[in-house]
């Protein structure tokens, strides 16, 4: 299959580049600005529509999985526009394009389209964005249904596991763990943190089956900011009594954040052959990935 991956240099588009190349897939691997290390590299300005139709014409792709977004949550309140533009506007052409070339398109939403006043919420629960970041990614789940003439959104939570320069939730409680420094960290917001190859292989799975509709791809496990940071000073040995929890209210963020807004995976469980993981066994693989990294012994 031919498959263009937007945001390959991210945090999750890394991952299913390098998975889709293993599989054998020849992979266009989109970026903005630094060439990605794996696949084919297409330039690619979300912020320039004409740019991606020449390209998505031109490369005539059987699968799109578009990973690129804004996704700083407090940045996205503070630049709305440019949220708006690259986070919807762009999708809307993605869509229209993908329709036009008759490729299937793979379009990664986010937990943050729902407000958070109850947890574990299903595919069908009604979105409702508490802040600027999930309005803009719900304008593009919109697009993707009225436009896209095969489609899945796929919405995750908190996707976590090792990059060059993104620091996931774990990567940041591991590291300051180690160099003996105290952390705040929420105790009562409750997400669904996501394995990030458990994640790539899911959305791998869902563009070459070609699976049409929402369906929620996250960990199993609902669980909260502090409850992992505990998880993770455990499975790795680190002291725990480092660890200072805070009220979400106490945090000086510019953007509201949803209190609760862990997913129900039960649809994903049971259609898929790649299954979401739990958080102990993601973790478990976690550690093993970053232990000969930070020079941990876990023996």
């Amino acid at each position: 299959m031919k498959i263009l991956v937007t945001g390959s240099k991210g945090l999750v588009g890394r991952q299913v580049v390098h998975d889709l190349l293993m599989d054998g897939e020849t992979v266009f691997s989109g970026y903005h600005i630094s060439k990605p290390e794996k696949g084919i590299p297409i330039q690619i300005d979300l912020n320039h529509h004409e740019n991606f139709r020449d390209i998505i014409k031109k490369i005539n792709p059987d699968s799109i999985i578009h990973l690129a977004a804004k996704t700083n949550v407090d940045d996205c309140e503070k630049e709305k526009d440019l949220a708006l533009k690259i986070n919807a506007h762009a999708t809307v052409e993605l869509s229209k394009q993908a329709a036009k070339q008759h490729a299937f398109f793979v379009y990664v939403s986010t937990d943050y389209v729902f407000d958070g006043n109850k947890g574990m919420n299903v595919e069908s629960s009604k979105p409702n964005p508490t802040n600027y970041y999930g309005k803009t990614k719900l304008e593009g789940e919109k697009a993707v249904m009225d436009l896209a003439s095969s489609c899945c959104i796929a919405r995750t939570s908190c996707p976590f596991g090792l990059h060059p320069i993104k620091k996931s939730f774990p990567v940041w409680v591991t590291q300051n763990l180690i160099e003996n420094k105290n952390i705040k960290v929420i105790v009562n917001q409750f997400t669904s943190p996501t394995y990030v190859p458990n994640l790539s292989k899911m959305l791998i799975e869902i563009a070459k089956r070609q699976i049409v509709g929402t369906i929620h791809l996250a960990g199993k496990t609902r669980i909260s900011r502090y409850g992992l940071a505990e998880m993770i000073a455990e499975k790795l040995k680190l002291d725990e009594k480092l660890l200072r929890p805070i009220n979400i209210d106490e945090m000086d963020w510019i953007a509201k954040r949803p209190i609760d807004s862990s997913l129900d995976v039960s649809k994903a469980v049971s259609s898929l052959n790649e299954k979401p993981m739990a958080i102990e066994q993601a973790l478990d693989y976690f550690a093993e990935e970053i232990k000969p990294q930070l020079g941990i012994d876990l023996q």
